[in-house]
């Protein structure tokens, strides 16, 4: 695996490379989880270029010190496509990642020939009321652990962890944390500060200006739930039921037997989504 450590914007961002047939893949994590969540989908592909991000403020890229306004993960994903002068690659996004790579296809067509979005964080209209005040729940996770396998032992058996393939909860945990530079152990690697922040710039991130302008095929993967459950329960779809049809060239694929962690609970089916991308791409 290669480790790109880029400054394109104004973070550096930590890229993971697996080199191999095209077309090239391009994925994006979650909100407070880190490109290595992917190892075991990206695995499962066989032969194919892949790349693999810790979006800003995650893994092991930098945090930025400017507020977390959801365009600039898409602009990073524009900077990265720039520097590496891509075309016609396909998109994988989960959750927040989802939302970066549309707003990103938008900006850029051409750089994208489909995306595959999973349970992506495009909520209904109505939602984007701007910046919500107040500090998210999400702030006052547990920052410090001894060791991963401490913070193993701890999710293993906690929802939602415990629905998850033992090994993308390996690759989690040990990709998740960093030495604690200023004591003993070890950190998140995503500050909750930051998760938090994030959470409540994403009810000004509305993305619907942008959808009629990506033409390219969109598949939407969409997990059990609803789009107007709890804030609390990120178990459920954040999703817009309608999404599909906000966009000139997309599908929608339910799976009711899935949480909103459809790649870290069935890292298998969600290979399979992707091969169909690459097919596609490759006839």
């Amino acid at each position: 695996m290669n480790v790109h450590r880029l400054r394109l914007t104004d973070v550096e961002l930590a890229l993971y490379e697996r080199e191999g047939a095209p077309p090239t893949v391009l994925f994006l994590h979650a909100t407070g989880f880190h490109g290595r969540i992917w190892d075991q989908v990206i695995e499962r592909l066989g032969d194919v270029h892949t790349f693999a991000l810790d979006q800003r403020g995650h893994g092991q890229s930098e945090t930025p010190t400017l507020p977390p306004e959801w365009h600039t993960f898409a602009g990073d994903v524009v900077a990265l496509g720039d520097h590496f002068s891509w075309t016609g690659i396909v998109g994988v996004g989960h959750s927040i990642g989802g939302h970066a790579l549309t707003a990103a296809a938008a900006a850029r067509p051409g750089l994208f020939a489909r995306l595959l979005l999973i349970d992506p964080v495009i909520m209904p209209e109505a939602y984007y009321v701007g910046i919500l005040e107040g500090e998210h729940f999400t702030a006052r996770r547990r920052k410090d652990w001894r060791s991963p396998d401490e913070m193993f032992e701890r999710f293993r058996e906690r929802a939602p962890f415990d629905r998850w393939d033992e090994a993308v909860l390996r690759d989690y945990v040990g990709h998740g944390l960093r030495p604690n530079t200023g004591g003993e152990g070890y950190v998140l690697a995503c500050d909750p500060a930051f998760e938090a922040a994030s959470y409540n710039y994403g009810s000004a991130a509305n993305i619907y200006p942008l959808l009629s302008s990506v033409h390219i095929p969109v598949t939407i993967l969409r997990a059990a739930g609803h789009a107007d459950a709890s804030v609390n329960n990120f178990s459920a779809s954040p999703t817009a039921p309608d999404l599909a049809g906000r966009f000139p060239n997309a599908r929608d694929v339910s799976l009711p037997e899935y949480s909103h962690f459809i790649p870290m609970e069935a890292p298998d089916r969600t290979a399979e989504f992707v091969r169909e991308e690459i097919n596609a791409v490759r006839s």
